[in-house]
């Protein structure tokens, strides 16, 4: 196995950025990864002055992805960046990827994937091709009691699926927060980064990779009811999805960001023929099980009990029963998988199946069809659009 630490470039991530932080700190946490070089802002002070905050070597923050590819393959293996990490806004990401895959480098990758499906699918054989880890940061796959209702799910023991309901609920865009400059919602709400949608993109990913990752079905037909509601905004705010998959189920996906009063309120419920599952984010550590014959169950993350059903589960606990785990553990579940999938492929070993578990290039090109078929539905006026497949 490899004897040293992965080296990480982050690309993103400078004065006024959320979510490369987040990814540096995940990334971090196990001890097992350090952050060695950047392309931090396109501004190459900008990349300079974050360069520092990060406790990198000035000459290796860059001013542009270009740029580090170019300055880090002159480095000897070892030494050089081993993966990256995208965090910049949707309209970058697959230039980015494609030329880091393309150089020799592994990728991680925040959400959605790219900016459109015809990208995802580039991106997909790009990824083939290159023979290099490719990951995505659907970070909620990283919780131990999704897993737990995935083993739950995928096992039978709810019997067959028939109905699935997912929400994203958020109200931090229900006034016009991109006319004040915050940079998070300017980039969110600006067709030209984000892409064709704006909530259902940002956040309606999410729960349609939820819903399949803990069921293992996929949706096959959307009927789609997209809305803007703050005057002004291009893109949509809030979201309504019925949805149709591949056994026969039906569900329901729900998205806001203008659901004033609500923060983060991802929840998604389950119903088999025999049981039903339920969970919240904002509750992550229970998993809560319903039987028409039996008391309520509350499966409790860190217990033997959910070890022994789940060894995934298991694997990304980290932490004794009763010492909550949340956001920024479920995220370094997934660079965790992640890098033990890239160390594998640098010592030329095989790998873990435990630590394949983590979202790839064809959860990030479903995450883009799903958009797709959204918009388009959205605006049909048929009934069901069919989501077509890669």
């Amino acid at each position: 196995m490899l004897k040293r630490k992965l080296k990480m470039g982050l690309i993103g991530g400078g004065p006024g950025a959320f979510i490369g932080a987040v990814h540096v700190k995940a990334a971090l946490m196990d001890g097992g990864i350090e952050l060695v070089a950047g392309a931090f802002s396109r501004d190459v002070q900008k990349s300079k002055q974050a360069g520092e905050r990060y406790l990198v070597d000035p000459a290796r923050a860059y001013g542009s992805h270009a740029e580090m590819i170019d300055s880090e393959l002159k480095l000897p293996e070892g030494e050089r960046v081993d993966f990256v990490a995208i965090t910049t806004p949707n309209n970058s990401h697959f230039a980015i990827a494609r030329d880091f895959l393309q150089a020799g480098f592994h990728v991680i990758s925040d959400k959605p994937m790219t900016f459109n499906a015809e990208e995802a699918r580039q991106l997909k054989q790009i990824v083939e091709k290159s023979g290099k880890v490719f990951g995505l940061t659907h970070n909620y796959t990283g919780y131990p009691m999704v897993k737990l209702a995935r083993d739950l799910a995928r096992g039978g023991d709810l019997g067959k699926i028939r109905k699935i309901v997912v929400q994203y609920p958020q109200g931090w865009l229900a006034s016009a927060l991109e006319s004040t400059g915050q940079k998070q919602a300017s980039w969110r709400t600006d067709p030209g980064q984000s892409g064709g949608a704006g909530s259902i993109g940002d956040i309606g990913t999410h729960a349609e990779n939820l819903s399949e990752y803990i069921t293992g079905l996929k949706i096959t037909h959307i009927c789609a009811d997209l809305n803007i509601f703050v005057p002004g905004r291009q893109l949509d705010d809030d979201g309504n999805c019925l949805l149709r998959f591949d056994n026969g189920a039906h569900g329901l996906l729900h998205v806001s960001q203008i659901s004033v009063g609500e923060e983060n309120d991802v929840a998604i419920w389950v119903y088999g023929e025999h049981k039903s599952l339920e969970w919240h984010q904002e509750y992550p550590n229970d998993l809560i099980v319903k039987s028409p014959d039996a008391p309520v169950q509350k499966w409790r993350r860190g217990n033997g009990y959910v070890a022994a059903k789940s060894p995934a589960a298991a694997r990304a606990t980290r932490l004794p029963a009763g010492h909550p785990e949340a956001f920024l553990e479920a995220f370094a579940n997934i660079y965790c998988n992640f890098a033990d999938a890239v160390r594998a492929d640098i010592a030329g070993i095989a790998v873990d199946p435990l630590a394949l578990d983590f979202p790839n290039v064809d959860d990030g090109l479903r995450g883009m069809l799903f958009i797709e078929t959204v918009l388009k539905s959205a605006k049909s006026s048929e009934k069901w659009t069919e989501m077509l497949d890669a």
